[in-house]
């Protein structure tokens, strides 16, 4: 992976409940740039939600979106990037992401859990969500932190804290 980060876009990555559109927003505003969710963009382009899309498009589906979303972003944006928490998974997006500063958001299960809330409408975490979101934790963790330039640990800690200490690690 190359360590150079592409001019002016930071890339986050973490699994659901690690804060990456809360510390997100929060990083384009005191970095003065804009904001940019792939979720949201596949909902615009869909026309309806995630959850929506998982149950009526299937996942496959849904995974081929979100990865035209990434590539999308990551050619027209120029400043805060979440990903959804799936989205690294796909070995496409990773080559995509080389080059990038990319921030992984590590979070405990617990407080994942706490975060994302067991009745919750995530579409992977219907069934069993402490259970679902453990598995897919443990087996993204690898993925995440190869991929990561900068990872930053969220237990326990506020999203404004979490945002100034990633602007402290940005390159100048």
């Amino acid at each position: 992976m190359s360590t150079k980060p592409s001019a002016g876009i930071v890339v986050l990555i973490g699994p659901p409940g690690s804060g990456k559109t809360t510390i997100g927003r929060l990083l384009a505003e005191r970095l003065g740039v804009g904001f940019r969710d792939t979720d949201a963009d596949v909902e615009a382009v869909v026309g309806k939600p995630v959850s929506d899309i998982f149950v009526e498009d299937g996942e496959a589906r849904f995974r081929e979106l979100e990865h035209q979303a990434v590539r999308r972003a990551l050619a027209e944006h120029d400043g805060i990037l979440s990903l959804g928490g799936g989205a690294v998974l796909d070995e496409e997006t990773q080559a995509l992401l080389d080059g990038h500063h990319v921030v992984y958001l590590q979070v405990g299960l617990s407080d994942a859990v706490q975060r994302v809330g067991l009745a919750s409408a995530r579409p992977l975490l219907v069934l069993n969500p402490r259970s679902q979101l453990k598995k897919l934790m443990e087996e993204r963790r690898p993925v995440y932190e190869r991929l990561a330039v900068t990872t930053v640990v969220t237990d326990k800690r506020e999203p404004a804290e979490l945002a100034d200490e990633i602007v402290r690690g940005l390159p100048a």
